[in-house]
């Protein structure tokens, strides 16, 4: 154990990243539209995969997708795409690759829209963060009515890789839902919009 702080059990304390991604990032409520976008892509990138895995390769995915600006992704050629799937550093699975050029031009369409991506998915939460009182890993929750509605509505937008697990996973990560425990040193930290 790297440190004596109360944590959620979820946390692989052998990895620092691992630690310092739960510590400083997840929970966290976040307004910025290319971070939401990094978190969409990344969170599509680990269906059927461990968060571990991806988190572990989120600096070569940063790399590869221009830090995941929405506007350079979605002008990404078909031979940059095909490319990809020889980079290791990376998930090599073409349909997850090919949904990052297509959820950003969704993106860019939803940003148009209303006036940003933030102002499009906090709306879906009633612009406040929805805070579950978790006590126990017995108590995990992986999809939720807003989750099932932000994935239909993204699906109908022409977004892939979306479903409601996945997005319920996005919206802890960007701070929309607050699901640490809490018994852990991060649950009233997190508690802000």
């Amino acid at each position: 154990m790297i440190s004596p702080k109360n944590r959620c059990q979820w946390v692989n304390l052998n990895n620092p990243r691992y630690i310092d991604y739960h510590d400083t990032e997840w929970g966290v409520a976040i307004h910025d539209d290319q971070k939401h976008f990094e978190l969409l892509c990344l969170e599509g990138a680990q269906a059927g995969l461990n968060w571990e895995t991806i988190l572990n390769k989120r600096s070569n995915y940063r790399t590869a997708f221009y830090n995941f600006n929405p506007t350079q992704c979605a002008r990404l050629s078909d031979s940059y795409l095909a490319n990809q799937l020889k980079n290791t550093g990376i998930v090599r699975n073409r349909l997850k690759i090919a949904a990052i050029r297509k959820n950003a031009t969704v993106f860019l369409t939803l940003q148009q829209e209303y006036r940003s991506f933030d102002n499009y998915i906090w709306r879906f939460v009633n612009n406040k963060q929805i805070v579950n009182k978790l006590k126990g890993t017995d108590a995990c929750i992986v999809t939720s009515p807003e989750s099932d509605a932000i994935a239909k509505d993204l699906k109908k937008r022409g977004m892939s890789f979306i479903g409601s697990t996945i997005i319920y996973a996005y919206m802890q990560a960007a701070g929309l839902v607050n699901d640490h425990l809490i018994t852990c040193f991060r649950y009233k930290p997190c508690l802000k919009y």
